[in-house]
Order: structure tokens, then sequence, then C-alpha cells
């Protein structure tokens, strides 16, 4: 078994984690991230986060709630 990508991508809905994927190569996720927003953004309460998990840096939050903080 190998082990997941860098580069974690998950989906939430109301609060709790309903889909994630990982991708070795950043430009990989960050099409995934685009992808999924538009295939997923309507679910209640829908939230998607790209994090390198090398890191622990949050590269792209969907919606952008620090916008409201």
């Amino acid at each position: 078994m190998t082990a997941p990508g860098r580069f974690h991508l998950l989906l939430a809905s109301c609060g709790r984690p309903v889909q994630h994927g990982w991708w070795n190569r950043e430009a990989t996720a960050r099409d995934k991230f685009r992808r999924w927003i538009g295939a997923y953004g309507d679910m209640p309460d829908a939230g998607i986060t790209l994090t390198d998990d090398e890191t622990t840096r949050v590269l792209a939050a969907w919606p952008n709630r620090s916008r409201n903080l």
C-alpha cells in the first residue's frame, strides 16, 4: 500500500467530513479543488479545504470564511 499524497483535499457538509482526497502534486490538488467547488458547492453548508500535510498550511478554502472575521 502506498502512502497518501502530500496535498489533502477535504469536503465537509454541515460540519461533517464527506469526502477526502490526497495528491502528490500541488497542481493536481488545486485542479481537483476547483472541480469540487463546481461539483459539490451546492451541498448544504459545504466547505472545501486544501491543505499541505507536510507543512500543515491551508493552501485554499472555499468558501473563504476569513472574509467574515
